[in-house]
Order: structure tokens, then C-alpha cells, then sequence
């Protein structure tokens, strides 16, 4: 299926041109019928060289100029309508300044009324008019809906556009402008849109940008067919249900769930009118919605929007700019950051705005990454922008410039750690996200493991040279001792007053386990290297799966041990938990 929409002036018969190609009737409501006015989005169909055409109809009235944008913003192709009798009018002009800002670039011209006046004199000033937009030279047809003069010809003319339009990706992430919703007796809610990406099938689930619906699709209809799956581009018809379904309007959209950002505020670049002449206060038309917003210049063709309410915005996404009820003609928007920096110091909006001259609006992974230099690959995928290359961590991407930088901030850090404490050299992980500033321990872990300079032991760094700490006289009499009680009764941590007795504060036991005396499993609880190990071995022996209350007889234990050291074996690899209650040993450890 191929979609597109009528454009063009009131009363200069868009209504009657696809009445006239489809069979169909467009309008709606009786009142557009008594009166010959479209008031609303019609929606009719037609078949064309073995593949089906929709319409989708809107008003060319001056006055129902966001409902014109709500049936074009969705729709890649355009019936552009100009009346041989009447010529090129107001909002004929202000139809195709919508379509140039939205960088529509596939039309048919139709000429109607040809038998009521001679059409070639509007031919050629339309024609003239439409080159010089985005829609470019467009091939055009003279036609009578009361005659079917010229008919054949724009079907023609329609099945090769229709198959000149890109094909669509059908595996893309849904993302579906709502025009219509409303309640069916025995199915409960249904919404229309056209689909321009991706595809819906029954049993999937759809979401809001802001999570206040959550909805699973029971139902499908295309061109009024029952259908279990539909793929872009098509117009299409979904029974939801599900928490939110009752509040589903036109302007809102429904996604495929984790895969967008809903965007408060977006850097964009302006076509059309200078920034600087911009009110503050205008509406953003996107898709089906009309979203009011502010603006922010920051340099000649690039501002800040806030939006009064979140969209899900991707970078490369062409929008309007449109000021209610004003003079000025309409300007285009694309996107080109959909999660800007905030602007916060002096200069900061002079310097970004240097660099929003550098990006051109189409989504560039390496150089959003470059931008960015820390990301999630989810959230760039969210945004719009191909992935780079591979994570470093998870599931983050870094710039490889920015982390070979890392790499040797965090060196630095460590081996000044180690200089200014020598009875504890060792950084712990989570003081050296906080020194760099990392959102996350596991991009610190991926570092210390690519620098060679470093060594990571029991959730702390080390110089990779460094033997550890040399622990003083006292210190290594205390762990000694320490050391002889755990060699009758291994898996008997010592109690706190015992650490207290034997004067090992929480400094002693760390530089005591850095330097591999003891073996650190929780705070305050020490065992002796290779305690781990044994402890494993014990468990081996137990009929799998084994309770805690098991393991702790089995290794003549406290629970106040037991707990912290099963977890630990966990950590390590030699333990899993099958369930709340039971755990079992790893084969091959």
C-alpha cells in the first residue's frame, strides 16, 4: 500500500477529485456534506497497477490549517489540488509552504475544474510555483471530476509515483501518529493512523512517550480487513487494551516500547525565517500533533526548543514551526540533538550554537559518539543514530579518544592513591567513578582491565608494580594471631571484639588483604586465602541443592558468616542460587 494526501485551497474540489479516483466518500460528517466543506481528515482507498492508493483528505480552510498538518505530518507523497477556474490562492501557498518545510519531495499536480476554465495558464503558474520547493518539477494533469476528463491520466500518474517512493522499513521501530480514536461496542477502544515504519501484529505491545498508557494490541484492520500483521507504509485500524486506552486522542502516538526518548527539549535547525524573527511562543507540528513550544535562538538557523509536553523525537525528523492565528508563513524544522547539554555557564549558548553549524541533521554514529564521547547504545539507537562499533562496558559506547583519556586519568589517580597511602594503596572502584566523573563502576572495570599499568584486586586498583602494602610490625603480629585462629576453625570469621582485641581497625584489615594476609568477604568479615576455594569444596559434598542453613552446619559456621560468604562464592562463580531458599555449586569450579 502507498499513502498520500490532497493539499490545496477550499472549494477548489479535493473532495470531489478522490470521490471521483476511489468511489469513496471522504467526508465524514453530514454537515461537510450539506455544506461542501471539509471539516475533517477523510480516509478512502483505491486500487492501482495490483497495489492499493489511500487518501487521506484534508480541509484547505484557513481556519483548519493544524488539521490540514495533522493529515499531511505522517504521509510521504501529496495530490497537490489547484482549480482551473480560480488560480492559485491563499492557502494553496500556504499548503505548499507546509509541504516545503516538512521536505515532502514526491506530488502529482492536478488541475481541476478543466471544464469550467482553461487549465493551462494555472498548469504552468503552478508548476513554476512547486519547482521551487522541495517537491521540485512535479508532472501534472488536467482533470474534471464532473466530466472524468483527464482521470486516466492522473491514475497513470499516481501509480508511478506511487511506485517511485522509497520502500519503507518494515523491521523500523513503530512509531504511530494517532488522527482518529474512538470506542467500538464489544472491542472497546480503536485508533487510525497511517504507519510509515515498522509493523504491528496482534499480541504486541505499545506504549505512550510518557508511560501513562501501556496497551496490547488486539486487533488490526487495513482498508477494513482483518489482519494479524501490517507492514508500513499503510493506513491501518488498532483495537488496544490496556491501562491509558480511554484517554488516546489525535496528536498523540503510540511506540514500540524502549526504544524511544521522550524529548522535552531538541536543538534544531530553522528554515524559511530567521531565527531571531521568531516569536517566542509557537506551536511544533510533528506527525499528527501540535505541540506549543519556546524558542531559544542560539545562532542564524539554529534555536532551542522546550516543548510544553514531551514527543518522541529522532534526530533527522522534519517538523513545522507555526504560529497560531499569525501572519507569518510557516518554517521548517529538523532535528538535529535530541538530548542537548544544558546551557549553563556564560557563553555556553554561543558555543553551542558553533556547533550545531557543524551537524547536519541526518544521524552520524561516530560523530554523535565523538560528540558525547560516553553513551549507551540503547539510548543512541533511541535517538535515531546507528551504533559506531562494539561497547567497551555493557552496554556503553565510548569515543576512542575520550577513553584512552580515561585510561590514563585513572593511572594517575591510582598511583597517587597509593603514594599517599601506603597502609592502603589500594583505590576502590567506587571512588574512582566518582574521580572521573563515569555514570557507571562497570566502564571503571573495563578500564582498569585495558590499562596494563594497573591491577584490580577485591573491588580495589593497585599499581600493577606494587606488592602491596608493607604492613608494620604490630599489624603483621595481629594477623598472625589472627591467622591461627582461623587455622583451627577455617570458616569461624572473627568476631568484632576479637578484631578489637587484636587492635585491626577497618584500615588494618583492608591493608592486610591487599596485601593477600587475608581474605576480605564482607566488611568486617576475614577468612584466609583460599578460604573461598575450600569453602566450595565443602559444599560440593552436600546433596544439590543445598538450603543455608546446610551449608552453614557443613561448614561450622555462624549465619552471620554464612550469608556474606555464600554471597561471595556467588560473586565468584562457585555457588548460583536456584531459587529464594536454595543454591547449588557451578560445575567446573
Amino acid at each position: 500500500m502507498r499513502v498520500l494526501a490532497t493539499a490545496g485551497h477550499v472549494d477548489h474540489g479535493k473532495s470531489a477529485l478522490v470521490r471521483a479516483l476511489t468511489g469513496m466518500e471522504p467526508d465524514r460528517y453530514e454537515e461537510e456534506r450539506r455544506r461542501g466543506l471539509t471539516l475533517d481528515l477523510g480516509f478512502v482507498w483505491t486500487s492501482l497497477g495490483g497495489d492499493h492508493l489511500a487518501f487521506v483528505d484534508v480541509p484547505g480552510h484557513e481556519r483548519f490549517v493544524p488539521t490540514m498538518l495533522a493529515g499531511v505530518g505522517p504521509v510521504p507523497a501529496v495530490l497537490f489540488v489547484v482549480a482551473a477556474d480560480q488560480g492559485w490562492q491563499p492557502q494553496s501557498q500556504e499548503h505548499l509552504a507546509i509541504l516545503d518545510a516538512l521536505g515532502v519531495r514526491h506530488a502529482v499536480l492536478a488541475v481541476t475544474r478543466s471544464d469550467l476554465a482553461d487549465p493551462e495558464p494555472v498548469r504552468a503558474d503552478a508548476v513554476e510555483r512547486l519547482a521551487a520547493t522541495s517537491l521540485g518539477k512535479v508532472p501534472q494533469v488536467a482533470v474534471s471530476a464532473v466530466t472524468g476528463a483527464g482521470l486516466d491520466d492522473l491514475r497513470a500518474e499516481l501509480a508511478r509515483m506511487a511506485a517511485e517512493l522509497p520502500a519503507p522499513d518494515t523491521e523500523a521501530d513503530v512509531r504511530l501518529w494517532l488522527d482518529r480514536a474512538f470506542t467500538v461496542r464489544g472491542h472497546g477502544t480503536v485508533v487510525t493512523g497511517t504507519l510509515g515504519a515498522g509493523t504491528l501484529r496482534v499480541g504486541d505491545r505499545l506504549v505512550t512517550p510518557d508511560g501513562s498508557a501501556v496497551l496490547r494490541v488486539r486487533g488490526l484492520q487495513s482498508l477494513h480487513e482483518e489482519r494479524t500483521a501490517v507492514g508500513a507504509v499503510a493506513r491501518v485500524a488498532v483495537n488496544v487494551h490496556g491501562q491509558g486506552d480511554t484517554t488516546l486522542g489525535r496528536g498523540q502516538v503510540l511506540l514500540t516500547p524502549d526504544r524511544w526518548l521522550n524529548t522535552e527539549v531538541a536543538d534544531v535547525r530553522v528554515t524559511g525565517e530567521p531565527v531571531a524573527e521568531l516569536p517566542r511562543c509557537v506551536t511544533l507540528h510533528l506527525g499528527t500533533a501540535a505541540v506549543p513550544v519556546t524558542v531559544r535562538p542560539l545562532g542564524p538557523d539554529t534555536a532551542r526548543l522546550t516543548l510544553r509536553r514531551g514527543l518522541p523525537l529522532r534526530v533527522g525528523d522534519r517538523a513545522v514551526l507555526r504560529e497560531p492565528g499569525g501572519t507569518r508563513p510557516p518554517c521548517g524544522v529538523t532535528v538535529l540533538d535530541v538530548r542537548p547539554p544544558r546551557l549553563a555557564r556564560r557563553g555556553a549558548g554561543r558555543a553551542r550554537a558553533a556547533e550545531l553549524e557543524t551537524m547536519a541533521g541526518r544521524p552520524d554514529g561516530a560523530a554523535e559518539l565523538r560528540r558525547r564521547k560516553l553513551v549507551r547504545r540503547a539510548d543512541l539507537r533511541a535517538m535515531g543514530v546507528p551504533a559506531p562499533g562494539d561497547p567497551v562496558a555493557g552496554d556503553w559506547l565510548a569515543d576512542a579518544a575520550h577513553w584512552s583519556h580515561l585510561k590514563d586519568r585513572l593511572a594517575g589517580h591510582v598511583l597517587e592513591h597509593a603514594r599517599a597511602h601506603p597502609l592502603d594503596p589500594g583505590l576502590p572502584t567506587e571512588a574512582a567513578r566518582r574521580l572521573l566523573g563515569l555514570p557507571d563502576r562497570a566502564l571503571v572495570d573495563a578500564l582498569a582491565a585495558a590499562q596494563p599499568r594497573l591491577r584490580a584486586r577485591q573491588g580495589r586498583l593497585y599499581p600493577a608494580d606494587s606488592p602491596g602494602p608493607a604492613l608494620p610490625a604490630p599489624v603483621r603480629a595481629a594477623v598472625d594471631a589472627l591467622r591461627r585462629d582461623l587455622a583451627r576453625t577455617p570458616f569461624r570469621a572473627p568476631e568484632a571484639g576479637r578484631l578489637a582485641e587484636l587492635g585491626l581497625d577497618r584500615r588494618a584489615l583492608a591493608a592486610a588483604a591487599a596485601a593477600g594476609a587475608l581474605l576480605r568477604i564482607a566488611d568486617g568479615i576475614v577468612l584466609l586465602p583460599g578460604a573461598d576455594a575450600d569453602a566450595a569444596a565443602v559444599l560440593r559434598a552436600l546433596p544439590q541443592p543445598f538450603t543455608l542453613s546446610e551449608a552453614r552446619r557443613a561448614l561450622d559456621t555462624t549465619r552471620r558468616v554464612a550469608v556474606p560468604l555464600l554471597e561471595f562464592l556467588d560473586a565468584r562463580g562457585y555457588t548460583e542460587r536456584v531459587d529464594e531458599q536454595r543454591r547449588r555449586c557451578r560445575t567446573g569450579r
